[in-house]
């Protein structure tokens, strides 16, 4: 029998479809499960995997490599989608892709399947981003290729092959979710009426501002080349760094969005996302990046951002378009050091103090209260040639 590689959570979706990878396309099933701070895998995801049929169960702690490699470069650009959105989804994808492919070297598979639905994103995503890194690879996608349609169809599959169910449509929340240690979306279901305010309850990692804490926190994120090293002092790994700061932006209501967004496809489709360390992390990093770079090089790197970002949404994090920004953001973000102090409170990151080796501030020279090298005659001449210079 030929081998497949299956992206596998353990869920109703991918329980199925290790069923019917064995029934329908005759193939030996390996499971791979990406550890990416989800927080839900099952002590029993082995077990159950095997007792469907998969010859061989994987599970990866990718965390750390997940958020050094992929979300701080991702970060070193100040990255957001169409104005909100900081790519929780879309960053994850690349790297399960890079491993699926991976694992199916090893294996000495060229076949790979994953269950991501017909009209969404992330099929496009992992798709692309395996045949970049492998242009032979053949992938499954069974919403687009069985002719199941509904929920009601894949509870039914499993009481046809005896699949224990791993949940019932009662205990399901009313939208589907993806959760990594940068972010949780939910998604479809109730939230696809633009009418319905998002239910309170949907939202685990974040308090509402009503309920967030009373009292405001000052915190001090220190970087270096770009990324940040260290929380109030303390060195940490950079996952560990993103936890603590989930932590942080979720007890002060930091982080939910809710919006409408452009899918790759073109269609419209609705987002909930809460991202608390991430916002926080956006917000120091301008911080740092204002004492840091001149205003040409701020100016040059905004604009690089909505080319960058789109590249990720739409699955090209492995192309040589985002390789080559990635190095020109890079080069910039290595001068991007120093310690930056904000205060958290009731959804707001207000930067209180900041410092660096790099600063390019000069309180002499821009003090209202002395000339500091900087005459009004020096002035009245770059007035002049900028008029000179102006295109009318």
């Amino acid at each position: 029998m030929k081998k497949v590689v299956l992206a596998y959570s353990g869920g109703l979706d991918t329980s199925v479809i290790l069923k019917w990878l064995q029934e329908e396309k005759s193939l030996e099933v390996v499971t791979y499960t990406a550890d990416l701070g989800q927080g839900d895998i099952s002590d029993d995801l082995e077990e159950k995997a095997k007792n469907l049929g998969a010859t061989k169960v994987i599970v990866e702690d990718l965390t750390e490599e997940f958020i050094s490699d992929y979300v701080f470069p991702m970060f070193r650009c100040n990255t957001i989608f169409e104005g909100e959105y900081l790519l929780g989804t879309a960053i994850a994808r690349p790297l399960i892709a890079k491993k699926l492919v991976e694992i199916g070297k090893q294996e000495g598979t060229n076949i790979i399947c994953h269950g991501a639905t017909g009209k969404g994103n992330d099929q496009i995503r992992f798709e692309i981003g395996a045949h970049a890194l492998n242009p032979s690879i053949e992938v499954i996608a069974p919403w687009r290729d069985w002719d199941m349609v509904s929920r009601t169809d894949l509870m039914n599959y499993c009481k046809n092959f005896q699949i224990p169910m791993p949940a019932s449509k009662a205990e399901e929340p009313p939208f589907s979710m993806d959760e990594n240690l940068l972010h949780i979306s939910y998604e479809g279901g109730v939230l696809e009426d633009l009418s319905n305010a998002p239910p309170e309850d949907m939202w685990l990692n974040t308090k509402s501002l009503e309920d967030a804490s009373e009292k405001s926190e000052e915190i001090t994120l220190e970087f270096l080349k770009g990324d940040p090293v260290a929380l109030n002092g303390k060195k940490l790994s950079p996952a560990k760094l993103f936890k603590e700061l989930n932590l942080l932006g979720g007890k002060h209501g930091i982080g939910r969005i809710d919006i409408v967004e452009s899918r790759v496809t073109g269609m419209k489709s609705r987002g909930c996302y809460e991202t608390p360390g991430g916002t926080i992390l956006l917000k120091a990093r301008r911080a740092m990046e204002s004492l840091c770079l001149t205003g040409e090089e701020i100016k040059n790197k905004d604009k690089l951002i909505p080319d960058y970002a789109a590249l990720i949404y739409e699955g090209l994090w492995w192309s040589n378009k985002r390789v080559s920004l990635q190095s020109e953001i890079d080069s910039v973000s290595n001068k991007v050091n120093g310690k930056v102090s904000v205060k958290l409170y009731k959804g707001n990151i207000i930067s209180i103090s900041k410092e660096s080796s790099n600063s390019l501030y000069n309180e002499n020279k821009v003090s209202f209260e002395e000339e500091g090298g900087f005459s009004n005659e020096d002035m009245q001449s770059h007035i002049k040639n900028n008029i000179l210079d102006y295109d009318i």
